[in-house]
């Protein structure tokens, strides 16, 4: 059978567009890949100290003055002994941050551990043991201090 010359030169045009289309979406693609990072490095470089503008990832190190962990951690243990866990959302808590954000709270919990365990060398905190997997933590007696 034979093809009508319109059909036939709609169609080649159509796959013309089609391949233009597809053309077009990896420019696309790679344009919005652009411009997440160059978004992501301008977080970098904008540094902030609102907790609600700092990214997930980023360094825990900046949120805390030299001591804030330790002084915020120290308050919460005089209402008695605390996981890990408990003493990190007090840490986010004070700084005002999400408590619903699990990553947040983790990476803050790691940080702290080194934090408690710095401090318990010092004799300022004592481990009791553990709770479920993690470490309780608690205020020496008066006496013991250093």
């Amino acid at each position: 059978m034979v093809e009508i010359r319109t059909v036939t030169t709609l169609r080649k045009k159509r796959d013309d567009i089609s391949a233009t289309i597809r053309l077009y979406e990896k420019k696309l693609e790679q344009a919005r890949a652009d411009l997440a990072h160059v978004t992501a490095a301008i977080r970098i470089f904008i540094g902030t100290d609102r907790a609600q503008d700092i990214p997930r990832y980023y360094d825990s190190y900046r949120l805390f003055k030299r001591g804030e962990p330790w002084a915020i951690c120290a308050a919460a243990l005089a209402n008695g002994p605390q996981t890990t866990k408990e003493l990190a959302r007090a840490l986010v808590k004070a700084k005002g941050m999400d408590l619903g954000d699990a990553i947040l709270a983790k990476a803050i919990g790691g940080r702290l551990i080194h934090s408690l365990r710095m401090q318990e060398k010092r004799g300022r905190v004592v481990r009791q043991g553990k709770r479920h997997g993690v470490s309780v933590w608690r205020l020496p007696p008066e006496n013991t201090l250093i």
